[in-house]
């Protein structure tokens, strides 16, 4: 089924077709369907915990209010964000919601019709490091083009692998590609800034910063521990 065009230009081919002459031109949606198709390789779809997730029930509504207004002030201009390349960036203890908070945005992106990618940091590695298998089904480059492509990209966990030069090193690419190309990215990460720059360096932070802006805070008990007792 073609996708309708979001700005009702074309009639879903991508293509405005100039009635007086007969020339067909690329419509604004064009680049938009081009990396979704991209992204079809990668890992959109939220998991099932989290597909349930809204701003009117638990776990949501018993977080920072201060935070989840500003993901609601973020999803409300959600393709603006996106067009600008502006993200988020949760961070704090383990278990306070930063990853339902990330799936909200992810949700609200694909539900606008872009391009997201959703991984954790571990997988997204283990993902990168099978592009050099001897029998991979794609290159580490076209991997890499196609993250950097997606409108939104959603990590957790930034700064749980253990670190090595090659972790650093692919972490670095994929930020500072998203950052030259004013690529939108959600983060969650456990560690504080101080530890977050110590565990995959100062130049990756400072592109994180310029795309996502200053670390949402959500600290206080894990809330999955009160599940478990419940």
């Amino acid at each position: 089924m073609i996708a309708p065009c979001p700005y009702e230009l074309c009639d879903g081919s991508g293509f405005v077709v100039d009635d007086a002459t007969g020339d067909a031109v690329a419509c604004r949606c064009r680049a938009g369907r081009i990396n979704r198709a991209r992204a079809r390789s990668l890992s959109a779809v939220i998991p099932k915990r989290y597909r349930g997730v809204s701003f009117d029930r638990a776990p949501v509504v018993d977080m920072a209010p201060e935070v989840v207004r500003e993901v609601r002030r973020y999803i409300d201009a959600i393709a603006a964000n996106l067009d600008a390349g502006r993200g988020l960036w949760f961070t704090g203890d383990v278990g306070t919601g930063k990853t339902t908070l990330a799936m909200l945005v992810s949700r609200a992106a694909l539900d606008a019709g872009r391009s997201v990618a959703i991984y954790s940091l571990p997988r997204l590695l283990a993902e990168i490091r099978t592009t050099f298998d001897e029998d991979a089904d794609r290159s580490h480059v076209d991997l890499l083009e196609r993250l950097a492509a997606v409108d939104l990209l959603h990590v957790d966990d930034v700064g749980a692998e253990r670190t090595s030069d090659w972790v650093l090193e692919q972490l670095y690419s994929i930020v500072n590609a998203r950052y030259e190309d004013e690529r939108a990215m959600v983060i969650t990460t456990n560690l504080d800034h101080a530890e977050l720059r110590e565990q995959i360096g100062e130049r990756t932070v400072s592109r994180l910063i310029e795309i996502c802006g200053d670390p949402l805070p959500l600290y206080g008990h894990d809330r999955r521990m009160d599940l478990r007792a419940s």
